[in-house]
């Protein structure tokens, strides 16, 4: 099967950036980029969500919610019995893995849109509920419950964050909507959406490829922990599609959730619960090495361990 263009783009901003040419898009166009892409899933997700009611979704949330709070606690022992790392760089590094890359989201469901398989539409708002639980259990795990913890602030971090006030808005937009009414921007937001997406991609490879070098300093721990947690989760993933009974599709994105680690959100809250902890580590592991696996050959893996299971 010949390999996706998007992928492609990404390829080429990694090897770029690792035989370090001169090319980075502006920041203020990676910023649109992202934007574009926040917006464009939330729509696609709150439009499905106005042909479904809310409630019958409240078993799912409630079992993707779990899976959010299981994830970091089994990365947790690894990183901090076996890894040796100091407790806060453990935690905060497992809160990474337990929260979700928006990125990652897009190229499975482009991945999916090339082989012609549907998933369950209300996949973004499971984006969204995993954005929460890992981040308050990598400050419980080293701070317990503590009035020490900037709640209010940390709060405000997490829940107007750029990503989930996107997310929540598109959301809700294409909900109150409807179909009919977003076709008027579609031109905007989903005719282009894999082009956004291909650039999108280019400047991530670049970003990846300066996470890179960090493996000299840290070891190759991370590099085996950032290959081999994601497929362990992806399996936990898969089990809570086979619970839920998704479709193949939605395994493949629920694995695809599960696999992926957070370079956006979790990052400002650990800067803001635990700053004791190194974000380097965090970011080498999640955005050098977990990002481009998943990106390059992890969503094509996770689709034939999905087939396998089902």
């Amino acid at each position: 099967m010949a390999i996706d263009p998007v992928v492609l783009f990404f390829i080429l901003g990694l090897t770029a950036g690792l035989m370090r040419a001169e090319m980075r898009l502006p920041s203020a166009i990676y910023e649109f980029l992202s934007v574009i892409l926040l917006i464009a899933i939330g729509l696609k997700g709150g439009i499905e969500l106005s042909k479904q009611p809310f409630v019958d979704l409240l078993p799912d949330i409630a079992a993707v919610l779990a899976m959010g709070f299981i994830l970091p606690l089994l990365a947790f022992p690894i990183l901090y019995y076996l890894g040796r790392f100091k407790k806060a760089d453990a935690a905060s590094i497992a809160g990474h893995y337990g929260s979700v890359s928006v990125g990652t989201y897009a190229v499975a469901a482009s991945y999916l849109a090339s082989l012609g398989i549907a998933y369950e539409a209300h996949m973004p708002l499971f984006l969204v509920v995993l954005e929460i639980p890992a981040i308050i259990v990598a400050i419980v795990l080293v701070r317990g419950i503590s009035k020490q913890t900037k709640w209010g602030q940390l709060s405000h971090e997490i829940f107007l964050g750029k990503s989930i006030v996107l997310l929540i808005g598109g959301l809700a937009i294409g909900w109150i909507a409807g179909e009919e009414s977003i076709k008027s921007i579609s031109g905007m937001f989903f005719d282009p959406f894999k082009g956004v997406l291909a650039l999108f991609l280019l400047e991530m490879g670049l970003i990846a490829a300066s996470q890179v070098g960090a493996l000299k300093r840290y070891g190759f721990f991370l590099l085996g922990f950032g290959i081999i947690f994601p497929i362990i989760s992806s399996v936990v993933g898969i089990a809570a599609a086979l619970f839920l009974e998704l479709s193949i599709g939605g395994a493949v994105m629920l694995a695809t959730l599960a696999a992926s680690a957070s370079y956006i959100a979790v990052p400002a809250a650990m800067r803001i619960a635990l700053p004791e902890s190194n974000p380097t580590l965090s970011l080498t592991a999640s955005l050098g090495i977990t990002f481009p696996f998943n990106i390059i050959l992890g969503v094509p893996l996770y689709h034939q361990i999905a087939t396998a299971l089902y």
